[in-house]
């Protein structure tokens, strides 16, 4: 334990993905770090909890996913009708409950050498000569560097700066799989909805199905409405449920800052997710290691590219490709339907993508592709 009063290196808020994988990487670069949590862990998350093949590779040396599916098979259908099943080789995703990743890569962040403060709630930060010093009502925690990992509605992103132009409503319950388990095994459900932009997925793990649509925000009724039709359509409306969440999605918008003076942001607490898909937990382990390794410079003083810099490097064209596809989605959901589901250079690319072989930008980078996706998009 730190003497009371000691200045960290770093200070972590928010152990989910980008906060403790932060953590982790601050500690591993050599930085003292303090990561505080407002919860108790483990807590639950409202979270689908598809782990892709970028999300695997971008998890700490050595730890071990605790998945509880993998997933070899996906079936698409646009808003319930024209359903199409596609098998792979190779997996596609992997299927893991948030409370159990989040714990895993807390623990890691433990091993590195993290000190880990739960049931603290941080309500603002203020800079000053000798750093930025996090209000909490535990007292104060002063750093020399601190990364905020709070989520979408992060306090520290307010002391940042954040803009976000794209906010999304997801509604997710939890059922028992009974029965249907071994039906559901190594498959997941994508349905393309009825609200414009919107979508559904069912995620097996085990006993459990992860069950859950997504939305612009503004049209709750529309997308609880969804929701229920979803779930009747596949015969899960009487399903026991053993959780029922919602929660708003905030996608950053360009340019938005991602640094104040030595204050960092990182995940959603940045906005920094994927546009069309509103896949988070990639953007959040890679934008969280970013910005570990950028607040050790920081802390020590040492010369470094920056960090806004490497996170537009990393993740700002897959944002901008996800975007130009979330347009062409709203307008064109049955065309999408049917170049994915139906065509065999759709369903490899869905796949590739999947498993992280490639990214969208890169897709919509083939020649031909990303004018005839602005012109769909129109």
């Amino acid at each position: 334990m730190t003497r009371a009063g000691t200045q960290w290196d770093v200070a972590v808020v928010g152990a989910g993905p980008a906060g403790a994988t932060a953590a982790w990487a601050a500690a591993t670069a050599g930085a003292r770090v303090v990561l505080l949590e407002r919860s108790t862990l483990p807590r639950y998350k409202t979270c689908g909890g598809g782990i892709t093949g970028t999300s695997l590779r971008s998890l700490p040396a050595g730890l071990q996913l605790p998945a509880r599916d993998t997933i070899r098979e996906a079936v698409f259908a646009h808003d319930g009708h024209r359903e199409r099943a596609r098998s792979f080789q190779e997996p596609l995703l992997r299927m893991v409950f948030r409370d159990e990743l989040d714990a895993a890569l807390v623990a890691a962040a433990q091993e590195a050498g993290v000190e880990l403060r739960q049931r603290t709630l941080v309500r603002g930060v203020e800079e000053t000569a000798a750093g930025p010093v996090l209000r909490t009502d535990g007292g104060d925690v002063l750093a020399r560097a601190v990364v905020g990992a709070d989520g979408s509605a992060s306090r520290i992103g307010q002391h940042v700066g954040v803009v976000c132009d794209q906010v999304d409503l997801g509604l997710e319950v939890e059922v028992e799989a009974g029965a249907r388990a071994e039906e559901w095994a190594g498959r997941v459900h994508l349905d393309w909805g009825p609200v414009p932009g919107s979508y559904g997925w069912v995620f097996p793990k085990g006993d459990t199905l992860t069950v859950g649509v997504i939305a612009a925000r503004g049209r709750p009724a529309e997308t609880r409405d969804y929701l229920t039709a979803y779930l009747r359509r596949l015969g899960l409306a009487a399903a026991p449920v053993t959780r029922d969440s919602g929660h708003l999605t905030r996608c950053r918008a360009p340019g938005s800052p991602l640094r104040r003076g030595s204050v960092l942001v990182a995940g959603d607490a940045a906005g920094l997710l994927e546009p069309w898909t509103r896949e988070g937990i990639s953007f959040a382990l890679r934008s969280g290691r970013l910005a570990g390794e950028a607040a050790a410079r920081l802390a020590a003083g040492e010369p470094g590219p920056a960090y806004e810099g490497l996170v537009e490097a990393e993740l700002g064209a897959e944002m901008a490709a996800g975007r130009r596809c979330l347009r062409l989605f709203e307008r064109r959901p049955g065309l999408v339907h049917a170049a994915i589901s139906r065509t065999g250079r759709g369903a490899a690319a869905f796949a590739r993508i999947s498993r992280g072989e490639t990214t969208l930008a890169r897709a919509l980078g083939h020649r031909g592709v990303a004018p005839a996706v602005g012109l769909l998009a129109r």
